[in-house]
């Protein structure tokens, strides 16, 4: 082979390899078309299928709260999907270790039944927070509970009682902010009672509702939008419940617990003279010889021992009435009194004020739900309820 030949042969092969190299290379920067996955192809056929919150593995990773933050109760309304929580505010905690073993209904079956080192507390008292680092912990385990994930962080709207201070009401925010809530906004508990209540409270006329919590008693007269009359007072069912502890205490020399003392309220518990002929069995521990006791209690019997906090409930609804604007009063004539929260349920109640007051007195049709759907109303249309919210 001559030189000549053998350098076009190099050449060639040069060439050759040159050209499969920047083949090899294209080949290689080329996109390769993958099968669509699974949730690709589901997101292809439904685009539009899901809200930005929708649902992952059973938690909601963004959704706004109403929370009926109360003394005795808490409930949770989610927008969207209505009240999604009901347990009692109670809380066990192991005090060893300081941890939370419980919270809502099974909490407070631990209320008098636990040993020394489980307790089992109300964070709220009369209404207002008692226990900062609790309270924290417990809104906690209602984000959690209400299915709220700690990726998505939800706008709440907590129901406070009107009677609370500037103090207690930014504890409430920074107890709710530092659980995981984005934004915080309040609004007071008769005005998220008349609206759950379904009461014309943005017409020019006059609207009374009177909320008989757990530690607190508001009565507020609204109108358009605004509270016009109010009175508050820190008397509510727990204050009853301890009354018929202290009675049976001092008449019968024996000690009973305070779901007991419920019980009996429940049971023959009135505020007006009823049916006398039913009687409580009562079983507690007596003082003396610290043997099991069983007394029995008549309804009068109760109804006295009570008869100091029911008349500071009629008091402050009688009171209310009075620094009302004589256009309103006539209203209510026809409006009525609404009674609204647990304590409302007492039997008798609403025949005390309507003698005592001389106006029509109705409990709504859900007492204990009323003031967390009325707080649900107003996620639902935030942004039209904005003036009624506290600052």
């Amino acid at each position: 082979m001559s030189c000549r030949a053998g350098q076009n042969l190099w050449k060639s092969v040069w060439q050759s390899s040159r050209v499969h190299f920047r083949l090899s290379h294209l080949l290689i920067d080329l996109p390769i078309a993958r099968p669509p996955t699974r949730r690709a192809r589901a997101r292809t056929k439904h685009p539009n299928s899901d809200p930005p919150d929708h649902r992952e593995g059973g938690l909601t990773l963004s959704r706004d709260l109403a929370i009926d933050l109360g003394t005795a109760n808490t409930l949770v309304y989610a927008k969207g999907r209505g009240i999604v929580l009901n347990e009692p505010t109670v809380i066990a905690l192991d005090s060893r270790t300081n941890t939370v073993l419980n919270m809502g209904r099974e909490a407070w079956q631990m209320i008098g039944r636990t040993p020394g080192y489980i307790v089992a507390v109300r964070p709220l008292r009369k209404g207002a927070i008692t226990d900062f680092d609790i309270t924290q912990r417990m809104i906690e385990l209602l984000l959690k509970r209400a299915g709220i994930s700690r990726f998505g962080r939800p706008r709440v709207l907590i129901c406070v009682p009107s009677a609370i201070t500037a103090v207690e009401r930014r504890a409430v925010e920074e107890a709710a902010r530092a659980a995981g809530a984005n934004s915080v906004s309040l609004i007071e508990q008769p005005t998220a009672a008349a609206i759950g209540a379904g009461l014309p409270i943005h017409q020019p006329l006059g609207n009374m509702v009177c909320d008989i919590g757990g530690g607190t008693t508001e009565t507020a007269v609204i109108s358009l939008g605004g509270v016009v009359a109010l009175e508050a007072i820190r008397v509510g069912s727990f204050d009853i419940d301890a009354t018929i502890q202290a009675y049976v205490r001092r008449e019968y020399g024996i000690a009973i617990g305070e779901r007991t003392a419920e019980e009996i309220k429940v049971a023959i518990g009135s505020a007006w003279p009823l049916d006398d002929s039913v009687k409580a069995e009562v079983r507690g521990r007596d003082l003396m010889s610290g043997l099991p006791k069983t007394v029995i209690l008549a309804p009068e019997e109760v109804r006295e021992a009570i008869e100091e906090q029911v008349g500071a409930i009629v008091d402050a609804v009688l009171r209310c009435l009075g620094s009302a604007p004589p256009e309103l009063s006539q209203d209510l004539l026809t409006q009525g009194l609404h009674l609204v929260g647990g304590g409302g349920m007492l039997k008798g109640l609403d025949r005390r004020l309507s003698e005592e007051t001389g106006l029509p007195v109705k409990l709504v049709e859900a007492p204990l739900e009323c003031v967390v759907m009325g707080a649900g109303k107003c996620i639902e249309n935030f942004d039209a309820v904005h003036d009624l919210l506290l600052s």
